[in-house]
């Protein structure tokens, strides 16, 4: 969707066109068009592959949950409004944290498939005998309350909502804020959201939405949602390309519905949503909409499609399961303590020299597990990986190899818990 903005004297409205637009493809195409983070994703879409395997003989029906694969999944939700100036009013932050829950009771909803509208699907599905009912995952997301990052400056208790938050002047990541799934509200450059395809929260990626598009109801002063896309569903659309699902309409040229080729993408890998070349708008009646497949319709409804908020309401089984294959395979990043009362966990380590010219020592109070180190740049890339196992040693030496001059953020992994420090290379 793009938004026209016309201006006359003091009063401004927005025009909304009718047709959806979302962003990953673009964002996916400066991944893939920067040799070092293409070689980091394909890595981390193997592994992604191998839990879709161990998962791809089970079959999730109707209202089925995932309680004999996994326990609840408990996601920690941060929430980002950049253009939000720290001293704005005590009032506005009230409105945009609320604002904030909402969006995340709608998300819960939409992936648990307890939305209302689901109901509908009862109406239709005897046009779709391929799909064997709605899709649904044990999912709780909620907004972090606990061990916040230090430079965040928000008190124990409080949820994870910043304002003014700069991400790097503009940057769709920051690791500071590793280990949550990190959404970020503003001008989303034309179109309603966007979000990797297979998001990392060790990397650090966000999901961009909209100010116009970003939880339901009368919102918040510059924050309103915009019909027809104030359901807040265009955040259920862009967080299913965070868990690795592509669009529904992404081509009718593959030759096998369970095979998804990164470099080359036709279709989406899975077998339970209709092939069709393009995307849906609007609001029209299922039994007219059709996939590549002669006589076959294409879902319409389906979240991963382009329809209006209030006439997309439900994910496939298949769509639940690659979700979930992709939640096993980031499950590690994800900062646990979050959602809990745990005492504040602060960084147990320190490093020098900082600054420094690649060459540095990581001093650690002390040490109960094993650990991994990760070193990533300002535009996301993975410089560094090991892994290092428990010893009397409270101390390890890291040089990088032929680093250029920046900020770098160094993620130090033990046990469940994921602290992060920058460094500056001279």
């Amino acid at each position: 969707m793009k938004k026209i903005i016309l201006s006359f004297f003091l009063l401004t409205t927005v025009a909304v066109n009718a047709q959806r637009t979302c962003g990953m493809e673009q964002k996916m195409q400066q991944i893939m068009s920067d040799p070092i983070q293409k070689e980091a994703y394909l890595k981390d879409q193997q592994k992604f592959q191998i839990e879709l395997e161990k998962l791809s003989n089970r079959t999730y029906r109707s209202g089925e949950t995932n309680e004999n694969v996994n326990a609840t999944i408990r996601i920690p939700i941060a929430v980002h409004y950049p253009s939000v100036a720290t001293n704005a009013s005590a009032a506005l932050k009230t409105c945009l944290r609320n604002l904030a829950q909402n969006q995340v009771n709608i998300l819960n909803a939409d992936y648990n498939a307890t939305n209302t509208d689901v109901s509908n699907w009862n109406n239709v599905s005897s046009l779709f005998p391929m799909v064997n009912g709605v899709g649904s995952i044990d999912v709780e997301f909620v907004l972090a309350t606990q061990n916040h990052p230090a430079a965040a400056g928000i008190a124990n208790g409080t949820v994870a909502v910043t304002f003014g938050t700069d991400f790097l002047n503009g940057a769709d990541q920051d690791f500071t804020w590793t280990g949550y799934v990190n959404i970020v509200v503003r001008y989303a450059n034309g179109n309603l959201g966007y979000s990797v395809l297979g998001g990392s929260p060790n990397q650090g990626h966000t999901v961009v939405i909209d100010t116009e598009a970003f939880g339901s109801g009368a919102g918040c002063t510059d924050y309103v949602p915009g019909a027809p896309y104030n359901k807040g569903r265009t955040l259920t659309h862009e967080l299913g390309h965070y868990f690795n699902l592509d669009h529904t309409f992404n081509g009718c040229g593959e030759t096998n519905c369970a095979v998804y080729n990164v470099n080359n993408p036709v279709g989406d890998g899975i077998c339970d949503t209709p092939p069709q070349t393009n995307a849906t708008g609007g609001c029209p009646n299922p039994s007219t909409v059709m996939s590549c497949t002669s006589g076959q319709r294409a879902l319409s409804m389906n979240y991963m499609d382009y329809t209006n908020d209030n006439c997309m309401y439900m994910f496939t089984p298949g769509q639940a399961t690659r979700m979930l294959a992709r939640y096993n395979t980031i499950a590690g990043q994800i900062r646990t303590n979050t959602l809990s009362n745990n005492e504040v966990v602060k960084n147990n380590f320190t490093i020098a020299p900082n600054p420094n010219n690649g060459s540095f020592t990581i001093q650690f109070k002390d040490l109960s597990n094993d650990y991994s180190v990760e070193i990533f740049d300002v535009s996301g890339r993975m410089v560094y990986e090991n892994y290092y196992t428990l010893s009397s040693n409270l101390s390890q030496e890291i040089t990088l190899d032929k680093p250029s001059s920046g900020l770098y953020f160094v993620n130090v992994k033990s046990g469940s818990v994921i602290t992060t420090e920058k460094i500056i290379i001279k």
